[in-house]
């Protein structure tokens, strides 16, 4: 279609400085592959809830997660974190009541403790309105249905909250509706939530640091617990999104009588709790630095592995007129540490708390105590020291 113009003839010099250019160019664009390779830049990748983001509208409430293809190793962090880690709050239900004032005073005696670059819970409970789908329409009797009001998620905020775990026997109360509703609540105040299959947040510090966050619980709506090489995938998958993963998961039997961890599966009522040592030990090794436990609904023993700590329960933290709270299901604590920027364990401690007859905390008790007798019991030499004032060491 064109008639081919006969070109002048170009110098030796000419030739020369555009065989440079080119080399150049060539360069060039290795060299901007190279930088975005290392700094993890990688355009227009889907990640479940990272860094406070709304995550798109997805089929019922399963997470979108970016590819392992997708996602650059994570660079180092330029500096460590603080953490301050809770077990179980519920700040109320329609069943047994919701607490005066919206709960706007549920967490003001313990909100001095919660601080930190990330301060993470576990919401064992739905944020929604209407009737229980468990309950057939109403909890009475046996039947135990959670949920507050959507509006309570701003109580979480104004607590220090940073991070919500949503994987857990109690947060799918109110079925799929009111896993988003959940979500939708946590979102509307800028709270990270986990625990969905397949979902990882990740939240950047001020300092710059980013930490990704998996929830786990023996169920089928959630990030399922029982399926440890899933597991172990997903832990991979966000070391590379974040050089810090720190894991909760809400595993075990419930109850005084499970204050040890055992070996192997645990069960409850006849339903399998997951075999929480494996679990624990297992996403230590594929790469979390911190793993949070909660679900028994009293405080266990920890240990290390890898220079990492493993926290197996931090029992209950809040339950307004919900949970027993005689003995030690009435213990509970706040576990505060600082992890090095490869995610190793430095200083961490346990600062008691104990929670009244409406489930509302208290800084005070016996908790350290009790903990590092646990820990000597379940894991000899693998477990965490903890002195008299809550000071944890490694051993």
């Amino acid at each position: 279609c064109c008639r081919r113009r006969r070109r002048a003839p170009v110098s030796t010099r000419t030739q020369q400085n555009r065989a440079l250019a080119g080399v150049c160019g060539v360069a060039i664009i290795a060299l901007v592959a190279m930088l975005a390779s290392a700094t993890g830049s990688t355009p227009d990748v889907p990640v479940a809830n990272a860094e406070g983001a709304r995550p798109q509208a997805q089929p019922e409430y399963a997470a979108a997660p970016a590819s392992e293809a997708q996602v650059a190793t994570a660079p180092p962090a330029a500096e460590g974190i603080s953490v301050a880690a809770v077990g179980d709050i519920v700040m109320g239900t329609p069943q047994f009541g919701l607490p005066p004032a919206n709960g706007s005073a549920l967490f003001s005696r313990v909100k001095p403790l919660l601080t930190g670059d990330v301060v993470v819970g576990n919401l064992e409970e739905a944020l929604a309105t209407g009737p229980s789908t468990k309950c057939g329409g109403s909890a009475t009797g046996t039947c135990y249905a959670f949920a507050s009001p959507p509006s309570y998620a701003r109580n979480l905020k104004a607590a220090g909250f940073t991070a919500m775990n949503i994987a857990n026997n109690h947060s799918h109360d109110w079925g799929p509706s009111g896993m988003r509703s959940t979500v939708r609540a946590l979102d509307a105040v800028g709270l990270l939530h986990t625990g969905r299959p397949g979902e990882i947040a990740v939240q950047t510090t001020a300092g710059g640091t980013k930490v990704a966050f998996i929830g786990l619980a023996p169920y089928s709506w959630s990030q399922n617990a029982l399926d440890i090489p899933a597991a172990v995938r997903l832990v991979r998958k966000a070391a590379k999104m974040a050089p810090i993963v720190i894991v909760n998961a809400h595993v075990g039997a419930e109850g005084a009588r499970y204050r040890n961890v055992p070996r192997g599966m645990e069960t409850y009522l006849g339903e399998p709790r997951g075999e929480t040592r494996r679990l624990a030990q297992s996403l230590i090794d594929a790469g979390a630095d911190m793993f949070v436990g909660h679900g028994p609904h009293v405080m266990r023993g920890m240990e290390f592995r890898r220079g990492r700590l493993i926290a197996y329960s931090l029992g209950n933290f809040l339950g307004y007129k919900t949970f027993n709270t005689s003995g030690y299901s009435g213990m509970s604590g706040v576990l505060t540490a600082k992890l090095a920027p490869d995610g190793r364990f430095e200083s961490g401690r346990i600062i008691p708390a104990r929670l009244d007859s409406t489930g509302i905390p208290s800084p005070g008790g016996s908790t350290a105590r009790d903990v590092a007798q646990l820990s000597r019991q379940d894991f000899g030499g693998t477990a965490a020291r903890v002195a008299a004032n809550g000071r944890i060491t490694a051993p």
